[in-house]
């Protein structure tokens, strides 16, 4: 009796050391200040990328529990049952293809649940894409991380490791930044930005690399891609993604250009000592400084901003650096009395700010709510209705290319005269932008 109970307590006693030998490597992995320059929430995680400590995952379920003294975790479970955590040698930025929570496996891993969707209920299957996040790192290039274990419902099998590291020919050496916009990924560094094919997300390919003067960051919205670099803001048309176009003359000539938020009609840049600068892209063609916004000086160190919608109110949310978050108010009934409508014109306002323990770096994305599908038509939700599925990316198209792959455009000048029954159809006036397409060489 007393043999088989010392061994037990050897085990246990070995066992005790191995956990305490995993908590200290855990513990010497907490990055230091600065190092997170990339964060995004999803659920109940926060995806980070943090510099020389590589790609992490905490748990944040109970980051809005007071019951809890502690709400940011690395895992809910010891290190032998948990590790988020996957090394690299300078992560510097991430990108999910959604911020909505997502089951993939769910949807496709059963052939039964996904005959059923694409028959009965005429569902798209899941993009294999939405089982990644993607990290780029500047030394490593691009990493491709596998997450779908977080979402399984399994808590005992919360290991992630590389699914692919990709940097041909080191041509993302230098990579600072990444955006997803469905299958093409769209990313910075000081070669300019690369865009990148994702179909096969563990199979990368380069598509072209479009040159900037050390590009920071980039935002997608519809046909065209924002960027910025040292020089300032610039806008690129990506209506085709393997032949974009460098808009001549779509740039505006700014100093401290950091992140960059596009909402609606306008694009909103971090710029460090110059504050918030408002840029009107309602013609994103000819881009206009709308506003430079320093609170009176009290905004001085911006390095990112995510716009938000809050209780019905425009809200930019900026990290300020050394100064902390600051929540900027854009539209309110009292300083925008004409607020309604799709794209009321901001009317920024200091509300209030929380100073941080280390400079404030970066920003999570709110929830893109009710969102179903992506930039390249691929379904990401199930509608559950007959026939509700959204558009694919052909049938988006039919709605502003013609048949040639250029976009539609109208005019005012028509002669209503010529059009009568029987007459052939008048040729119309070009408009400026298809004669600068033709004149491009």
């Amino acid at each position: 009796r007393v043999q088989p109970l010392r061994r037990s307590c050897r085990r246990a006693r070995r066992s005790g050391r191995r956990l305490l030998r995993l908590a200290r490597r855990q513990a010497c992995n907490v990055p230091r200040a600065g190092h997170r320059r990339c964060l995004q929430l999803r659920g109940e995680y926060m995806f980070v990328a943090e510099g020389k400590n590589g790609f992490k995952v905490y748990d944040v379920a109970s980051i809005a529990n007071k019951g809890v003294s502690q709400r940011i975790i690395t895992g809910p479970f010891s290190p032998l049952g948990h590790d988020t955590h996957v090394a690299s040698k300078h992560a510097t930025c991430l990108a999910l293809p959604t911020n909505q929570p997502i089951a993939p496996t769910r949807m496709y891993g059963d052939p039964k649940i996904q005959q059923l969707m694409l028959e009965t209920n005429e569902e798209q299957p899941i993009h294999p894409l939405y089982s990644y996040a993607y990290i780029t790192d500047s030394e490593e290039g691009l990493i491709v991380v596998n997450v779908d274990t977080l979402a399984d419902g399994e808590p005992r099998n919360n290991f992630l490791k590389r699914a692919t590291t990709w940097n041909p020919g080191g041509a993302l050496a230098g990579a600072r930044h990444i955006t997803l916009a469905g299958t093409t990924a769209y990313i910075s560094g000081d070669f300019g930005v690369a865009i990148v094919d994702l179909s096969s997300p563990t199979q990368p390919e380069l598509v072209t690399i479009i040159p900037f003067n050390e590009a920071r960051s980039t935002a997608l919205q519809f046909r065209y891609l924002y960027v910025t670099d040292r020089s300032g803001f610039h806008v690129v048309d990506v209506t085709d993604p393997h032949n974009p176009r460098w808009i001549k003359g779509a740039s505006v000539s700014l100093d401290n250009a950091q992140r960059i938020y596009v909402a609606r009609t306008f694009a909103y840049v971090a710029s460090g000592v110059d504050g918030l600068i408002i840029i009107d892209v309602e013609r994103p063609e000819q881009p206009q400084v709308y506003e430079r916004f320093t609170a009176n000086g009290q905004i001085m160190d911006a390095r990112d901003v995510v716009i938000g919608s809050t209780n019905a109110s425009l809200f930019a949310y900026i990290a300020d650096g050394k100064n902390g978050i600051k929540v900027v108010q854009l539209t309110s009934p009292d300083s925008q009395p004409r607020f309604y409508g799709f794209s009321p014109d901001p009317q920024p306002e200091l509300i209030a700010w929380y100073p941080t323990k280390y400079d404030a770096t970066a920003l999570s994305k709110g929830l893109d709510r009710d969102r179903g599908v992506d930039e390249a038509g691929n379904q990401m939700a199930v509608f559950g209705r007959l026939g509700s599925r959204p558009f694919n990316l052909k049938e988006q198209q039919k709605l502003y290319l013609n048949d040639s792959g250029q976009p539609w455009y109208v005019t005012d000048d028509i002669d209503l005269e010529a059009f009568v029954p029987g007459n052939p159809a008048p040729k119309l006036p070009k408009l400026p932008q298809q004669q600068a397409q033709e004149a491009a060489p």
